[in-house]
Parts: structure tokens; C-alpha cells; sequence
């Protein structure tokens, strides 16, 4: 069954948001037309970041632009990665890995580890 495309949460908008300040690159309305689709990665809450509002029909290579670390809400760590379209500078997709493969509780910002 195909992952439906949406509106990121607002909690996804700031994680993102952070990732993106972290990063010292500028982009520009960024949020105004971004919709995203859920990557199968066992609930863990990865992204792929359509930034124009859907799948650009070329061929997209990534480059992991920042990253950091939070606990989840049961204190497990969860490793977060912002992904940018080396070629168009675009962004791509937010990973995010919680170390024991568990699904995501929660994006936890008010808990970063730097």
C-alpha cells in the first residue's frame, strides 16, 4: 500500500527548521509548498521532503546536510539527518534512526543532545 503524501506536522516543521539553522544554508519559503512523504522505516518517522509539493521526475543524489540527537519520550536515542539534493539543493529527506529499530514516540526538540 503506497504512503499518502501530506502536510508536515508542526512538530516536523521545527525539527526541520532546526536541521536547516544547524546547517548555516539558507532556504527560502521552504515551508510555504512543502509536503512530505512517509518513508516504511518501521514507524522510526522518516521523510521524504518534497519541497515543490511532489516527486520531481529527474534522478536525485542526497547529501546529508546536518544532524543531531534527541531521547525519545523512553529514552532511547534517536539520530536525526537532513538530506539535501546534491544537484538542485533541494531538500530531500529527513532520517531519522532510532537506535533499537523501536517506532518513534515522539519528536522530542525540547530534549537535543548537540
Amino acid at each position: 500500500m503506497p504512503l499518502k503524501i501530506r502536510k508536515p506536522t508542526d512538530l516536523e516543521i521545527k525539527l526541520i527548521e532546526i536541521l536547516i539553522k544547524k546547517s548555516s544554508l539558507e532556504f527560502i519559503n521552504w515551508k510555504d509548498s512543502l509536503m512530505v512523504e512517509p518513508i516504511d522505516d518501521g514507524n522510526m518517522g522518516s521523510l521524504t521532503l518534497l519541497p515543490n509539493g511532489y516527486y520531481a521526475k529527474k534522478k536525485r543524489s542526497l547529501k546529508q546536510i546536518s544532524e543531531y540527537e534527541f531521547l525519545d519520550l523512553d529514552g532511547v536515542l534517536v539520530s536525526v539527518a537532513l538530506y539535501i539534493d546534491r544537484m538542485s539543493g533541494e531538500l530531500y529527506e529527513l532520517d531519522i534512526w532510532k537506535v533499537n529499530f523501536e517506532p518513534l514516540i515522539e519528536i522530542n526538540i525540547d530534549n537535543i543532545l548537540l
